[in-house]
């Protein structure tokens, strides 16, 4: 039952006390927002009882969707049991341990440690300590440089966003100078007259381009999402990544996989490495490996970097207070279960992903759809005025922020990443719910075509 009178509370509360991430504070303290109440299965209410089919699982997080009971039921009994007690001066406890070891069963044979965090933009942070701690080891300290991708996102600290190429970010922040930037694979805006495979050659080559420019013996790591979710689910071309694993392998180069929102099943594997046959040093993990439901991050480090650091003395003077909190890996360890105990990776990649992609695709013929792109259980829908100049709808965006808001309103939570409609719907989605995303996207891009006067 819908309460108007506790909704207007909740929302005035939220407007003077409540400082919402990347959102205009200015516009939010006026006008508001929707006080989400309750979820399950693939859904959520708010408070007016509205409900909406989940398109993003969250924030790319929640894979399994809302009513994983034995989750719940993992973090209560160990809240029964330890609560809490942190992981320095020689001390780990039990869900930490095993879920340490979980995590290498499930990763690329490389990873036979982990490091502990509460999120992806603190397990970033943890990747530049690790890459100049090994550096420091084997007496090149020099070698500290890191190469990232203009658009990409992997977090929102001084150092994570320095990491990431977001150039909103960029413009309110001092970012770390020996952090530099390479075009992104996003052929439908910066391909040009290219075919797909001759700018994914092109714009993979300007890594080799910028590491001659740096320096090799100056230069790091090459850090990077293998589809970039945030900066608008970007599929590269299938001639990049080959080219990037070269050039890497050939330079010496520290590869990083931020697999935030592309690990635990998302791109049709346990990791987009996997599906684009990638060998990384350092992998980032957060997000699903909890499913969301208690916030944990970490990084994954491969033996190239874990020998090292284990054979010399010395602390690694790095932690958190946080780091394998046991209710936290309680969750982790019986997500897992879930995902190795079951066929939901399986089913997802062999039956549920190919008619997601089918059914967006349905969409590639709409007025006002310029391309549908995507990869297992994510995809993106670029919005333009003329499909063969690209021309954009409107400008700034707000023609896909008008289309994001027309959604949210019929009933579909999806986002607005540039000129681009984004979903990333729940691994145990069914047909028929995929059916109803697309209807309910459709009908939000009719209202679009319609508002902006495209017959």
């Amino acid at each position: 039952m819908s309460n108007k009178a506790e909704t207007q509370r909740l929302q005035q509360l939220d407007q003077a006390h409540h400082l919402h991430p990347f959102t205009d504070l200015q516009d939010y303290s006026k006008k508001g927002g929707r006080i989400v109440s309750r979820a399950e299965h693939i859904y959520i209410y708010d408070s007016d009882g509205h409900k909406m089919l989940d398109g993003m699982s969250g924030l790319w997080c929640c894979n399994l969707g809302y009513s994983q009971q034995s989750i719940k039921d993992a973090i209560s009994t160990q809240l029964d049991n330890l609560p809490f007690y942190n992981n320095f001066f020689k001390c780990s406890n039990e869900p930490a341990v095993e879920l340490a070891s979980a995590l290498v069963k499930v990763t690329p044979p490389q990873f036979n440690h982990v490091f502990f965090t509460n999120s992806g933009s603190e397990a970033n942070d943890t990747n530049l300590r690790l890459v100049q701690r090994y550096y420091g080891l084997l007496g090149k300290p020099g070698k500290k440089h890191i190469i990232s991708r203009r658009n990409a996102y992997h977090g929102s600290t001084i150092a994570a966003a320095s990491l990431g190429g977001m150039s909103a970010m960029h413009a309110q922040i001092n970012g770390l100078d020996y952090v530099h930037h390479i075009n992104q694979p996003h052929w439908f805006v910066e391909g040009g007259d290219d075919s797909p495979d001759e700018f994914g050659l092109r714009v993979a080559r300007e890594l080799e381009a910028k590491i001659d420019e740096l320096g090799q013996d100056n230069v790091a790591a090459f850090i990077a999402e293998p589809v970039q979710g945030s900066g608008g689910v970007i599929i590269p071309p299938d001639t990049y990544w080959p080219e990037i694993k070269r050039i890497c392998k050939e330079r010496d180069i520290l590869l990083i996989m931020d697999e935030v929102i592309c690990g635990f099943g998302r791109t049709g594997k346990w990791f987009g490495c996997e599906t684009y046959d990638l060998e990384p040093d350092l992998l980032t993990f957060a997000k699903g490996v909890t499913n969301g439901y208690i916030p944990l991050g970490g990084v994954m480090v491969g033996d190239r970097i874990a020998n090292v650091l284990l054979s010399n003395g010395g602390e690694f003077a790095h932690g958190l207070t946080y780091s394998g909190h046991p209710v936290a890996c309680a969750a982790g360890l019986e997500t897992l279960r879930i995902l190795r105990d079951s066929d939901i990776i399986k089913t997802s990649a062999e039956v549920i992903a190919p008619y997601f992609q089918e059914r967006l695709r349905t969409l590639q013929d709409h007025r006002i759809v310029g391309e549908v792109r995507g990869r297992g259980m994510f995809a993106a829908v670029e919005l333009v005025r003329d499909k063969h100049s690209r021309e954009r709808l409107a400008p700034s965006s707000e023609s896909a922020v008008f289309c994001r808001d027309t959604a949210n309103n019929g009933g579909l939570m999806v986002r607005q990443t540039g000129d681009a409609m984004i979903m990333a719907p729940p691994l145990i989605s069914t047909r028929a719910e995929i059916d109803s995303l697309v209807d309910m996207l459709g009908i939000a891009l009719d209202k679009t075509a319609d508002h902006y006067g495209v017959a």
